[in-house]
């Protein structure tokens, strides 16, 4: 049987795998060599995985580390495979060269959009039903 500490170093392996990904598709989006659609894809990935804002916010029991759990990995995995594999390799390699990583304003302004759209049509469904 395997210590715990095994298992946990498998999780930060596969941590430091997921953000190196991440970085990698933000560098992916901004080459001209991706296919318009994966570009679009690994953008909002890496908008969102780099945004300091999340869509379900982490103190919400549960809910709030599902996106980072499965939302952001599906996301990434969708993202990679429609990157041709060499250019992947390429932004991996430049990925993990880069010592610090990237921040997105459009993703956090996204989010902050949702977030106020949603909180708009809750104000807005209150006071219709409050007429």
């Amino acid at each position: 049987m395997r210590s715990p500490r095994h298992y946990l170093a498998i999780a930060k392996d596969w941590a430091r795998a997921l953000k190196r990904d991440v970085v990698a598709l933000w560098l992916a989006a901004r080459d001209p060599r991706v296919p318009w659609y994966a570009k679009l894809v690994a953008a909002c990935v890496a908008a969102y995985a780099l945004s300091p804002i999340d869509l379900i916010p982490d103190f919400i029991p549960v809910l709030g580390y599902l996106d980072d759990i499965i939302l952001v990995p599906l996301g990434i995995l969708l993202a990679v495979r429609l990157i041709p594999a060499p250019l992947m390799a390429e932004f991996r390699a430049a990925a993990a060269a880069r010592e610090g990583r990237p921040m997105s304003r459009a993703g956090t302004a996204a989010i902050i959009l949702i977030w106020l759209a949603a909180t708009a049509f809750c104000v807005w469904a209150i006071w219709l039903r409050n007429r």
